[in-house]
């Protein structure tokens, strides 16, 4: 509601603003298109700049970077934390709060060059122009690094307002990418169409970083190019970024001309075509090669007028498992005994989604409890071999992994595929995972110097063991008991300063109560009658007053009814609600099939 509540003054406010461009300031420019035209803008805004130098940017974020839009309150504006309908998850004081060290979101600000300053050496005047330099908090900018910016399909990382990490589902790119909000996707996209005008002369002594162009003309490359323009089109220019362009003016001394003349970005780079059409259904989807833990789905390509980015699996209940690139995927961390049924929707990078596919069943098999592979990472999708260190992110088997401070080209003695995720002062840490966890299996070993230590593992932030490693380790070390039932996200952290430790032939088990002591005291478990007469399914068996839920499921994997401690009181479940059929009840330890007449 904010942002539309300002959005009714827009009107108001474009009139009051544009008084306050210099008269003549854009003197030269009309008639003039295309490269022309950006060339006229690059002389007009060279002129009158000010280098105030890199730390000069803390004062000038007293009057550009403060929050008199949303919240109103003067604190901060960061693109990377900014709830434009809500409520903020945290806000910073001007000056107070500024970096410093951080360890998550919310501890401070500091300062993000929309282009990296990586890309230019950190040269001057570039690493201190405030026009595409924003207060940002600085766990959100340390994540998003170097990596350009374009529309992500499977993120490794979101922050508190929704602003993501994960791999590029923009068409031409398939590298990482960070992708803001959509509120503030215009503001990322003019900053960067400032900055190749502001320094068209000087881009081919930069480097590309996957989005800079070598050249004046375009000045980017032609994927990072096509979504900026798509951006520039969905977001249009806010009071806010006109309130910070004059900001800016008056502490820099010159203008971001894309901010004052919105209609320049067409005349320029031409009109971006906007893609309004969904892909076809993706066709013959199957289920095979079950296992306790998990089942391979494959289906035939879905078609689009530009192109499918990639595909959503989903559970029949309209529950989501991953984002894939590919037509075949493994879906892991599933119950064994249990039937699941999925299907698979097709997106392109316009966000436009096909219709679903047919649904594909399979049970997965038996399982022995605690046994049995729930998930395994071989580091074979890593990021290409390199020394450096840096953020890493990949996806494998559906889920992403995200590894920082790390690097790719390392391995460790006898390792299979020669391949294996070395981290310094960092972690590497899942996406959420279900199926939960029962025991974890990972080889460490020691790069380089240093002395023998042990990696920390965490599951959902709490430590459940530790992985020793010495520099000739290469034996698998195994932490069992862990026994973390739901969803969980795996963390494995290096607590030791300037040790390099190679991860590699990572695997865990998923969680099954039949594993732990009081489970194991269960006996036989039945039901009757079956079929269901009168509505009420009767359950026999011991220590039933220990399970905590019962599930009833029908056939095609639709979550029907859900029940608390069910049999805390008695051993019946009132079925008064369904129709007839056949159904599966599911507890905490069981799965068994039922009738209703």
């Amino acid at each position: 509601m904010k942002r539309i509540l300002f959005s009714l003054l827009l009107t108001f406010v474009f009139i009051n603003v544009f008084a306050q461009i210099p008269t003549g300031y854009y003197n030269g420019t009309a008639g003039l298109t295309g490269a022309a035209l950006k060339t006229k803008l690059n002389q007009i805004i060279t002129n009158g700049h000010v280098d105030n130098g890199y730390s000069g940017l803390w004062t000038g974020y007293q009057t550009t970077d403060r929050d008199y839009y949303y919240e109103n309150d003067g604190t901060i504006l960061d693109i990377y934390s900014e709830n434009p309908n809500g409520t903020d998850p945290y806000t910073y004081t001007y000056g107070t709060n500024q970096c410093g060290n951080y360890s998550t979101e919310g501890n401070c600000y500091n300062r993000e060059h929309v282009v990296p300053q990586s890309l230019f050496n950190s040269n001057s005047p570039m690493v201190a122009d405030i026009h595409f330099i924003r207060a940002t908090d600085g766990k959100v900018n340390g994540m998003r690094s170097n990596y350009p910016y374009g529309k992500v399909g499977s993120a490794s990382f979101t922050s508190l307002n929704g602003s993501k990490l994960g791999t590029s589902v923009s068409p031409g790119y398939s590298g990482t990418v960070f992708e803001p909000i959509d509120a503030f996707k215009g503001d990322v996209a003019r900053m960067i169409l400032y900055f190749v005008t502001r320094y068209e002369t000087q881009l081919s002594g930069f480097s590309s970083g996957n989005m800079l162009g070598s050249s004046a003309f375009p000045g980017l490359q032609t994927w990072e190019l096509n979504q900026l323009l798509a951006w520039n089109t969905l977001d249009p220019v806010s009071p806010a970024e006109i309130g910070r362009n004059n900001a800016s003016y008056t502490y820099q001394g010159n203008r971001n001309p894309y901010i004052d003349h919105p209609e320049y970005v067409d005349q320029i780079w031409g009109t971006p075509v906007v893609d309004n059409q969904a892909p076809t259904s993706p066709t013959n989807l199957a289920a095979s090669n079950p296992t306790s833990n998990s089942i391979s789905l494959s289906w035939t390509a879905a078609t689009d007028n530009v192109g499918v980015a990639g595909y959503d699996i989903y559970f029949s209940n309209g529950t989501f498992y991953a984002t894939v690139t590919g037509t075949t995927a493994t879906v892991q961390g599933l119950t064994p005994s249990t039937i699941y049924t999925f299907y698979v929707i097709a997106k392109d990078a316009a966000g436009n989604s096909s219709p679903q596919s047919n649904t594909a069943t399979e049970t997965t098999l038996a399982g022995q409890p605690g046994g049995g592979s729930c998930g395994t990472e071989d580091f074979s999708n890593i990021p290409a071999a390199a020394s450096s260190y840096a953020t890493q992110t990949w996806t494998n088997n559906g889920i992403t992994w995200n590894a920082t401070d790390a690097r790719t080209d390392q391995s460790i003695i006898d390792n299979s595929n020669n391949k294996a995720i070395t981290i310094r002062n960092g972690n590497l840490t899942s996406s959420t995972l279900s199926g939960g966890i029962q025991s974890l299996t990972v080889t460490a070993a020691l790069k380089f110097s240093g002395s023998s230590s042990s990696l920390n593992v965490e599951i959902n932030g709490v430590q459940v063991g530790t992985i020793p490693y010495t520099a000739t380790s290469s034996t698998p070390v195994t932490i069992n008991n862990i026994n973390v039932s739901g969803n969980v996200v795996i963390k494995i952290a290096n607590p030791t300063t300037g040790n390099r430790v190679a991860i590699d032939d990572l695997s865990w088990t998923c969680y099954n109560s039949l594993a732990t002591t009081e489970a194991s005291k269960e006996k036989a478990f039945s039901i009757y009658p079956n079929p269901v007469k009168n509505n009420q399914l009767f359950v026999k068996g011991e220590n039933l007053n220990k399970i905590s839920k019962a599930e009833v499921i029908d056939l095609s994997g639709k979550l029907i009814q859900v029940i608390q401690h069910p049999f805390k009181n008695s051993n019946k479940i009132d079925l008064t609600s369904l129709s007839k059929g056949v159904y599966l009840l599911k507890t905490d330890t069981k799965t068994t099939k039922f009738i209703v007449e």
